[in-house]
């Protein structure tokens, strides 16, 4: 312990953190040491694991963590079901036993594993060189998501890109996309409290809501229990941060935020600044803290 205090403290000093990360146990290229790593190098104090539906990648990433000097968050995002673009809630301080949010989160990975068998049986009936079982290489065995098939599509010459599969085979109404079960945001929410964890809204831009629209739903999921929202996030220009930031108070939300680092699937968001100019300040995770349950 005493050979690691001085990197702790020369991290801590700097300030920042990131709350929203993925690694190969979801829709991430890296390993979750690997995450931890990139994050110390950017200088942050603190980093939120958040692969979607599990926590599978935290106790590697705590123990590099410790060795470096990075606290780590237990989190894990979930997507949601939304009348309007794509809405999808960070879960913060969630446990690693039984308890409502765990157990829906191991029902929705039993759903994943389904839903990702059905995708390969439809890009193959397309004509497209592709098995479940090259899917599952792809993620190391675990974890399987979009990103992995998009991947294989890439190796395979079928399209030059992660984004081209994605709008040619695996988006939401393309030939190859399979729907996956979906909670409500209020159901998220509510599962969160009960396990005594925080929801957040992940880039709130991403629902599709006009401003007005964007302010009466979030006034509504703050009511029922929502803690925050991700208004520093690694895509957004910081006048868009801003403007998010000052909603989030206006609100009584948690000002969060994160870079949504995936690794090689997302090749423009890094750990800790996002696309280089992400700053979230580490009073965010302090804030955050302070409402939870005594």
């Amino acid at each position: 312990m005493e050979g690691r205090a001085p990197a702790q403290r020369a991290v801590t000093l700097r300030g920042v953190i990131d709350l929203h990360t993925h690694s190969s146990c979801s829709d991430g290229s890296d390993r979750p040491q690997t995450v931890v790593e990139q994050a110390a190098s950017a200088g942050c104090s603190a980093m939120a694991l958040t692969d979607h539906d599990t926590l599978e990648g935290l106790v590697e990433a705590r123990a590099r963590g410790d060795e470096l000097g990075v606290r780590i968050v237990a989190g894990c995002e979930v997507s949601c079901a939304s009348p309007t673009g794509s809405a999808h809630v960070l879960c913060y301080f969630v446990g690693q036993g039984r308890g409502p949010l765990e157990d829906e989160l191991e029902r929705l990975r039993d759903d994943r594993t389904t839903r990702n068998v059905l995708m390969a049986e439809r890009l193959a009936s397309l004509g497209l060189p592709i098995s479940y079982e090259e899917v599952a290489a792809e993620a190391g065995g675990r974890g399987i998501g979009r990103p992995h098939f998009a991947a294989v599509l890439v190796r395979k010459q079928v399209v030059d890109s992660v984004q081209q599969a994605f709008d040619q085979y695996l988006s939401s109404g393309a030939p190859g996309y399979v729907p996956k079960a979906r909670l409500e945001v209020g159901e998220v929410i509510e599962l969160a409290r009960g396990s005594r964890a925080l929801a957040v809204i992940a880039h709130p831009l991403s629902l599709g809501l006009a401003p007005d629209e964007l302010e009466r739903r979030l006034a509504a999921l703050a009511e029922q229990g929502l803690a925050g929202l991700e208004c520093y996030y690694g895509r957004y220009d910081p006048d868009t941060r801003e403007q998010l930031v000052a909603l989030a108070r206006s609100l009584g939300l948690v000002a969060t935020g994160g870079s949504d680092f995936h690794g090689a699937y997302k090749p423009d968001l890094e750990v800790g600044t996002g696309t280089g100019d992400l700053s979230v300040p580490d009073r965010a995770l302090e804030e955050l803290e302070a409402r939870l349950p005594a």
